[in-house]
């Protein structure tokens, strides 16, 4: 049983990383495809909007028949469609056909999104301890390797058709061999447990309690990717136009916020089997509000770097809380719980830069940044939604074994078992000692 759980967590890092891979691949490759295709960044603008709507779309499909079908099924389907569509943007010869084509892709990103953050949840909930934020890390290491392979290719004069077509392939090769070590659905555990004097309306007003806490968590989930989307956008421009930075350091303030965002992820995990899932979501929440407020203050490029850095570590623990309070709320809705968190934070994502460069026809841009410092002092209060969840703790657990999983990334599942009932001779023998030390 151990070693068929931790081939599955290998199997979920290894769908992230092409998660992560696959939408990057495309990233690297739009400059290319735009000069192809012939537009505009207005119209290009446009267009992305399609690749956001097609990725919510899918996710609110995935998510019912992951709890439907089960992660084994859905994930290894979602990184097929994946793959195969990460081909038409490269194909693609005018504005329409690139409209339908990121649509589509869209769409399939957004199915294997949802179905692999739900077993993720399945895989954490069989651990017994936080594993979220891990996976989570690795699908901004497949970013980085898209990025690698990208540079590769165009050195290389690889036609971007040819080269999109190829990682399709090797996506959906790698998507294939990696589906046998999921895990199974997970039964309800109501499943074959209902009581016949239990009243029908208790499950009914549970599900309503559960299914508004979710929502809460997505509202909170909406706010914390729509400062993640505004730094992807706007932390290079910041530096270019207020602080006159050159064009090649102007860069480093996204790579800044992208770098200290992965590292907080690898170590989420460990902080949050220690301090609990509330706590990791307000302090990042806050840590992130006094980045971005000395991003927004700050005159010095010193202070902006270290603004980004701050911004992007306290951000990283946050999404991988709310989807995981998601999936742990009720086990046999979990896709769908995922759905509507990551379909909602997915639109603050896109959202973002938008509002952003609205807020700059009123006021300086490094000063609208305080809306993101507004947010995410309102995630930091809201973090209260999470003491309700799933608690991560292995309280008979030996102190040794929670030090090795603090200082690495143990693959082992937790194992917890009862303590022992103290034998009858012993309670009386103790009850025998009190009696006589009492006067």
């Amino acid at each position: 049983m151990e070693r068929s759980l931790r081939a599955a967590r290998v199997a979920t890092y290894i769908y992230f990383v092409l998660c992560g891979t696959l939408m990057g691949i495309w990233v690297v490759h739009i400059p290319a495809i735009e000069d192809r295709v012939g537009i505009s960044h207005a119209t290009l603008g446009g267009l992305l909007v399609l690749l956001g709507l097609g990725a919510f779309i899918g996710m609110r499909v995935a998510g019912p028949l992951t709890d439907r079908l089960g992660s084994r099924v859905v994930v290894p389907a979602g990184g097929i469609l994946c793959g195969a569509a990460l081909a038409l943007p490269g194909l693609a010869r005018d504005p329409w056909t690139l409209a339908g084509a990121l649509l589509v892709f869209g769409f399939c990103n957004g199915c294997l999104d949802v179905s692999m953050n739900a077993h993720a949840v399945h895989v954490e909930k069989a651990y017994g301890r936080p594993v979220m934020s891990g996976f989570h890390a690795t699908f901004s290491v497949g970013g980085v390797l898209a990025s690698l392979v990208g540079a590769g290719a165009a050195s290389a004069g690889l036609n971007p058709a040819a080269g999109m077509a190829a990682m399709g392939a090797v996506g959906i090769v790698i998507a294939l061999a990696s589906a046998r070590a999921l895990l199974p659905a997970a039964e309800s555990p109501d499943a074959g447990s209902g009581s016949a004097t239990e009243p029908d309306a208790a499950p009914a007003a549970r599900h309503r309690g559960t299914r508004g806490r979710v929502w809460l968590l997505a509202a909170l989930a909406l706010m914390v990717m729509l400062c993640e989307g505004a730094a992807n956008d706007w932390s290079a421009l910041h530096l270019k136009d207020v602080l006159g930075a050159p064009a090649g350091t102007a860069a480093f303030g996204y790579g800044t916020f992208a770098a200290a965002m992965t590292l907080g992820r690898l170590l989420a995990d460990r902080f949050v089997a220690r301090f609990g899932s509330m706590a990791i979501l307000r302090c990042g929440a806050a840590t992130a509000a006094a980045g971005i407020t000395l991003v927004a203050l700050g005159p010095w490029m010193w202070a902006a770097f270290a603004g980004w850095a701050l911004f992007g570590l306290g951000l990283s623990g946050c999404v991988p809380q709310l989807f995981s309070a998601a999936g742990h709320a009720d086990p046999a809705a979990a896709g769908a719980n995922v759905s509507r968190v990551a379909g909602l934070g997915y639109v603050g994502m896109l959202a973002g830069p938008a509002v952003i460069g609205w807020l700059t026809h009123l006021v300086a841009l490094n000063h609208a940044f305080v809306l993101l410092t507004l947010l995410c002092v309102t995630t930091a209060v809201g973090a209260r939604v999470l003491r309700t969840g799933a608690v991560h703790t292995r309280e008979s657990e030996p102190a040794a074994g929670i030090h090795d999983r603090l200082c690495g990334m143990d693959l082992t599942p937790c194992r917890t078992s009862p303590p022992a009932p103290r034998p009858a001779e012993d309670r009386e023998a103790e009850i025998r000692r009190r009696s006589r030390r009492s006067p």
